[in-house]
């Protein structure tokens, strides 16, 4: 225990860590620093404009004291994020900012705060028909484990990566590098991730993942059963039996309603695995990176020999996966053994109206976490009302202005998709745990009726003159205004 500290030094009070810093340096996040002897946030304080054009770049004001006259932002049009706001660690302390505004007559109230979050992670939404690797398998980045891989979601791959057991339940390493991934990912950086029994894959928010070193392009169109559904018509007549080959549901026309309802002739086709309704197959072969999410490279090995009383010699065959990247067509000889020809043109129209069809294949990271207690005490010395106030939808809930989901259930439990938000939002404590902005906005009368710190309300107008850097920055259009006044059915509300 120091009871007296050196010289120049400050003790910072942000986290838990409680770092000496000595004269202008910063603390071990590098988000606080010494600086004339006064603690002081290091990065500086978003604050989101709605009156700019878009491709309006960054604004810095409030740099260099006396030189900014107050009508860079209006303060109608501005939005005080938690971006660069500081934190309410230790628990005692109401929210670094609580600001007061008017919006269409209405006073409102807008509790700022960077919440320090040891019980978070992300959901990592990956758009890919290839097989990642068995579900409850660990994820691991650095050779730790960060995660682990739970479901497919018909042409996505869902991973869950981060929680506190991770963070604070393994060793020491493992703990940093989870925090240390999740920052990235948050951030919007490529991580490289390896799942056990399965894929490495590179992934980043908003671009497409690399799998085992390949590039996604697209998404599956569906699956097999609802490709024959979509595409039956324009098959008609042009082939007389297409087998969509998939990981989870095989789609065979001729048995398929979509064929039945058209009139197409029986085949005679046997297909692997086992048979769901008709047209529809499962477990065709194994998961993999092949043909439509399964480890064939070959799609003739799914097919059992053609049934004598009922196939007939020429009968045309198109196989094509979800994608449309593999397409493959042939002819029964004599045999009734299927011979591969080149792709007539008109299938070839219909394999790549199938491409046409799988939407770009993307990474998407949500952000979740439980904001506890010092956010809420931040906000009321009551936080159960807060809670309260959120489930009533009297407050909403943004994450660096970017409107956030919030889970039904006890606690406060939030999701943002971190890609509507501004770049470098969120930051980290060696605890170790994530730091994300979090901001409460609701009426000014329903924050005092929650027993609301109400002594540290101030105007917008008083934040907007202070003297600190401050970094103004032009609203996602994507993202509703979190001033205005939302309607009676958003869930946001």
């Amino acid at each position: 225990m120091i009871d007296t500290l050196p010289k120049d030094t400050i003790r910072c009070d942000a986290c838990p860590v409680l770092c000496y810093i000595k004269l202008g340096q910063t603390g071990a996040c590098d988000r606080y620093g010494n600086f004339n002897g006064q603690l002081v946030r290091v990065d500086p304080h978003i604050l989101l404009d709605r009156a700019k054009s878009q491709g309006t770049p960054v604004v810095p004001f409030l740099e260099r004291e006396g030189e900014w006259d107050g009508t860079l932002a209006k303060s109608t049009d501005t939005f005080v994020t938690a971006i660069g706001a500081g934190t309410t660690y230790p628990d005692y302390k109401p929210a670094p900012f609580i600001v007061s505004s008017e919006v269409d007559g209405v006073d409102m109230v807008t509790v700022v705060t960077e919440g320090i979050f040891s019980y978070c992670g992300v959901k990592l939404k990956i758009d890919t028909d290839r097989h990642l690797g068995p579900e409850r398998n660990l994820v691991r980045a650095q050779g730790e484990p960060v995660g682990h891989v739970t479901t497919a979601e018909y042409g996505s791959q869902m991973l869950s990566i981060g929680g506190v057991h991770h963070l604070t339940g393994g060793t020491k390493r493992e703990g940093r590098v989870t925090c240390e991934t999740l920052l990235d990912l948050c951030n919007g950086k490529e991580v490289a991730l390896i799942i056990d029994e399965g894929a490495s894959i590179t992934v980043a928010a908003g671009k497409p993942p690399i799998v085992n070193g390949q590039q996604e392009e697209r998404m599956r169109v569906g699956c097999g059963s609802a490709t024959i559904g979509m595409f039956a018509k324009q098959w008609f007549g042009k082939v007389d039996e297409v087998v969509v080959v998939d990981d989870h549901i095989t789609g065979v026309l001729s048995e398929h309603q979509a064929g039945k309802m058209l009139g197409v002739r029986e085949t005679g086709v046997a297909i692997q695995g086992r048979r769901s309704t008709p047209g529809r197959y499962f477990q065709v072969a194994q998961p993999g990176t092949g043909w439509g999410g399964t480890n064939i490279s070959d799609p003739l090995v799914i097919l059992k020999p053609f049934k004598p009383k009922i196939a007939w010699p020429y009968l045309r065959l198109l196989m094509v996966s979800t994608t449309g990247e593999q397409a493959a067509y042939y002819e029964l000889d004599e045999s009734l053994r299927p011979v591969e020809k080149d792709l007539p043109e008109q299938l070839r129209e219909s394999v790549e109206r199938v491409r046409e069809n799988c939407e770009p294949a993307l990474t998407t990271v949500l952000f979740m976490a439980g904001a506890g207690g010092s956010l809420r005490a931040g906000a009321t010395e009551n936080p159960v009302k807060l809670t309260n106030s959120v489930k009533h939808r009297l407050t909403r809930v943004t994450s660096g202005g970017a409107p956030a989901y919030i889970w039904p259930g006890g606690g406060i439990t939030f999701m943002v998709d971190v890609s509507r938000m501004p770049e470098n939002a969120f930051g980290y404590v060696p605890t170790p745990a994530l730091v994300a902005p979090i901001e409460f906005t609701l009426k000014r009368a329903d924050y005092a009726g929650l027993g609301g710190h109400m002594d540290y309300v101030r105007p917008l107008d008083e934040v907007l003159r202070e003297k600190q850097r401050q970094r103004l920055l032009t609203s996602l259009p994507q993202n509703p205004w979190p001033l205005k006044t939302p309607p009676e059915n958003d869930p946001h509300r």
